[in-house]
């Protein structure tokens, strides 16, 4: 149960058509409720479908002193959604505050070690790591932060592809590296929180194999947790 007077967690993701990545986020959120007893949490998108989050937070009574809510971003990797949608949203409430995108953070990687250990990957496979793309610079250098983790602990090369808005496309990345003597196997590693459209344009490039997407995970309960909490015990 929810104790009076502590800030709700609002769980703030993209939003999705498909069925299945809608559950997924909601199993996370689900997750972060057993972690946090204490704490409300409610779910929020900034597209595709409701609740909207401007919508959550008028629902939200104002408090006086202190923190209403805390909006955590449930996306990768920051860009426009966390810096404009998500800053406008809260913008009008000086009681609720926006934490960052859920990385670059080493938690994320180790979730797509994981998930590549799911899949049988050797660790000498060339890897393209596939996000959604964005137009924003800092998604991208948020992005390259996470290859770059990669490239720390895998033995094979490590590219970055994007499923839209950016290029190199994940379906030109694998045609690369099929073609320009990279020995073995090719593996797309998921870099998307959830299934639906970008996760399928992942598993239509080509890839001898393409990971899940990294939700739900108990590493993402622990950086939502922590993403929340550090604006709570300062």
């Amino acid at each position: 149960m929810a104790v009076q007077g502590t800030p709700v967690l609002i769980g703030c993701g993209h939003g999705t058509k498909s069925a299945a990545g809608q559950q997924a986020i909601r199993d996370l959120l689900d997750a972060v409720r057993l972690a946090m007893p204490g704490v409300e949490v409610r779910e929020a998108y900034v597209d595709v479908h409701g609740p909207k989050l401007a919508d959550v937070i008028a629902d939200i009574p104002m408090v006086e002193q202190g923190l209403a809510a805390v909006v955590v971003p449930l996306l990768v990797a920051g860009g426009y959604h966390v810096y404009h949608d998500i800053a406008e949203a809260v913008a009008s409430r000086p009681d609720v505050v926006a934490a960052p995108a859920l990385g670059p953070d080493v938690r994320l990687t180790a979730i797509v070690l994981d998930r590549l250990g799911e899949a049988h990957v050797s660790p000498e496979s060339t890897l393209v790591l596939a996000a959604a793309g964005s137009s924003d610079e800092r998604a991208m250098a948020d992005t390259e932060a996470a290859a770059e983790m990669l490239r720390g602990t895998w033995d094979g090369p490590v590219r970055v592809a994007y499923a839209a808005g950016r290029s190199p496309s994940v379906a030109d990345a694998v045609r690369s590296a099929h073609n320009y003597g990279e020995d073995g196997t090719v593996a797309v590693a998921s870099f998307l929180l959830a299934p639906g459209v970008f996760q399928a344009r992942l598993e239509e490039a080509g890839a001898d194999v393409v990971t899940s997407a990294l939700a739900p995970h108990p590493k993402l309960v622990s950086i939502v947790v922590d993403r929340y909490s550090s604006f709570i015990h300062d």
